[in-house]
């Protein structure tokens, strides 16, 4: 579409729409509602730029860990999934300026040795795949401890099971999934406090 004086020139993957991806397993950003929408902040952020843009939203779920290749391969516009601002990740997408602030917590259960991040050491840690989570349990205690997961939803069963000790993940879904489980609780503690934004094409 020609773009009018003073206007940037932008082409979306579908004519007249803004396509959407993400991974709706990450309340509050990102989820599944009653009608089997994608509903959440995430959601709502890309509805207003599309409302803004003049264009329709389309939301597609995918992968966490395919969204940055969906993005460069011109699968989708943009991701919005609570994603964190990392150098690795810039060089391969441009990211918008930072929408929120995510903090990764640890979840244990119940009677839980685990106290502090320096309990973490030797122990087995759920995280979903990915996600900075897995990204820094794996430099910091060795791919050997670290047990990845499609989903976060997936990696608590897994707690709760006792096939790990513990989960890492973001505190907005950390906090849904100990409210739906009495067992379990969240350190008083940050593991990595990160800048989320919206991932786009580096053209």
């Amino acid at each position: 579409s020609s773009a009018a004086e003073g206007e940037a020139a932008f082409t979306t993957v579908t004519d007249g729409v803004l396509t959407m991806g993400t991974n709706a397993t990450f309340p509050p950003y990102e989820f599944m509602d009653e009608n089997n929408e994608v509903a959440g902040i995430d959601a709502e952020i890309a509805g207003a730029i599309a409302e803004k843009l003049g264009l329709k939203l389309e939301i597609t779920d995918m992968a966490f860990d395919s969204l940055i290749s969906a993005v460069q391969g011109g699968a989708i516009d943009v991701a919005l999934a609570g994603m964190t601002v990392d150098p690795e990740r810039a060089e391969a997408v441009n990211f918008s300026d930072s929408y929120a602030t995510g903090v990764q917590v640890v979840i244990v259960p119940e009677g839980s040795a685990i106290a502090s991040i320096e309990d973490l050491s030797g122990k087995m840690i759920g995280v979903q795949s990915g996600t900075t989570g897995d990204i820094y349990c794996t430099v910091d205690y060795g791919q050997d401890f670290v047990k990845q997961f499609d989903n976060g939803a997936l990696a608590v069963q897994a707690l709760l099971n006792g096939q790990v000790d513990c989960v890492v993940i973001d505190n907005e879904p950390a906090k849904a999934f100990v409210a739906a489980n009495e067992s379990l609780s969240i350190l008083d503690t940050e593991y990595a406090v990160e800048d989320y934004a919206a991932a786009i094409s580096k053209e």
